[in-house]
């Protein structure tokens, strides 16, 4: 449950930075960037696997580029489904799917798989051997 918590807030960060930073996209207060949150985190759960296993010929025509198509579309899915999260057209929905990809890829890169944000220590055994 810690670990769902703390994605879900990790992708309501990347809501929030690209409703900050891409022109067209928008989210009327805090709550509807927690539902937004929540409701990508089930599109992303539910529907975006049998879209990408339907589109899987024209993705891999594409090399894999079609994803981010689909990413945009799970994006505008959600917006749709939302009264207080507005998209401007596709353009918009393509670029706040990169801007919350990344703004999730880098901070999910600090968290481990059981929902810990993790830390490198440096163990004696880690050291280089002399020379």
């Amino acid at each position: 449950m810690r670990g769902f918590i703390l994605r879900m807030l990790i992708c309501a960060a990347g809501l929030w930075v690209a409703s900050e930073t891409v022109p067209g996209l928008h989210i009327e207060g805090v709550g509807a960037l927690f539902v937004a949150a929540l409701l990508l985190g089930m599109v992303n759960a539910l529907v975006r696997p049998l879209v990408v296993l339907l589109t899987l010929p024209l993705t891999l025509v594409t090399l894999g580029l079609f994803l981010l198509v689909i990413n945009a579309l799970m994006l505008a899915l959600v917006a749709a489904l939302m009264k207080r999260f507005a998209l401007d057209g596709f353009v918009p929905a393509l670029l706040g799917s990169l801007v919350v990809s990344i703004t999730a890829w880098l901070a999910s890169s600090f968290v481990g798989t059981s929902g810990r944000i993790e830390t490198l220590k440096r163990r004696a055994s880690d050291r280089p051997l002399p020379r």
